[in-house]
């Protein structure tokens, strides 16, 4: 049977990379994001189906899912990418970018992960994985709204495994601790910085890859990585 994967917060890093993995492996796939004009060419090069969603919309993310379960049937894997970025000197902070933060972060993880697990509890199956960051573990100077988005995402992943896990769904976390290259990055890279001191997205999602394909008598919850350089 094909397996089906869904991915919200889909762009062009580590959920691209994510993406073509899934798909080599013979998985369809569903591809979402505010606005699926960036999603066009991964769509196009992978065979996807993107979905335009606002996944911290209750009701725009159930309609989601009832739309990919009448297009594919049943859902095999999702992943949780999306997430929101503000900072700044506490004092100064604006109230709505830090709802915002949490919004995005976290919010739309539990909407997204409750409408995934409604139906993998009823297979019997299934895996939901959510994307952190360095600020999921750790609450850098300047950056509160980030942390309190990651850590709750983190609380919420921990919290989901205690509870379905005994029902045959794998959830699990990524700790991405470092900066991710792209494009820009990886020319700065070679001039200024020790190589591979930058997380490289397609080594990423062969991490994510092997997790998925643990075995159920070894399945992890959380799962750290970071360059060879990085300091932590």
């Amino acid at each position: 049977m094909t397996k089906t994967a869904l991915i919200v917060g889909a762009g062009s890093g580590i959920s691209a990379a994510f993406a073509r993995a899934l798909r080599r492996d013979g998985y369809r796939i569903a591809l979402v994001a505010r606005s699926i004009d960036k999603l066009a060419a991964l769509a196009k090069e992978i065979d996807a189906r993107a979905f335009a969603v606002d996944a911290t919309k209750a009701d725009d993310v159930a309609k989601l899912f009832a739309e990919v379960e009448r297009t594919f049937g049943r859902l095999d894997v999702v992943l949780y990418n999306a997430s929101y970025r503000a900072g700044g000197p506490f004092l100064e902070l604006d109230p709505k970018e830090v709802a915002k933060c949490i919004e995005v972060s976290a919010f739309g993880g539990f909407l997204v992960a409750q409408q995934a697990a409604t139906r993998m509890v009823s297979q019997g199956d299934g895996a939901i994985f959510f994307t952190g960051a360095s600020a999921s573990v750790k609450g850098y100077a300047r950056s509160a709204p980030f942390a309190m988005g990651k850590f709750a995402l983190r609380g919420l992943a921990q919290s989901l495994a205690r509870e379905l896990q005994p029902k045959g769904i794998h959830v699990a976390h990524f700790v991405i601790d470092g900066g991710v290259r792209n494009a820009e990055r990886g020319r700065v890279e070679t001039v200024d910085a020790a190589p591979d001191s930058f997380l490289d997205p397609v080594a990423i999602a062969e991490t994510y890859m092997a997790v998925l394909k643990q075995p159920r008598s070894a399945w992890s919850l959380e799962v750290e990585v970071r360059p060879w350089v990085e300091k932590f």
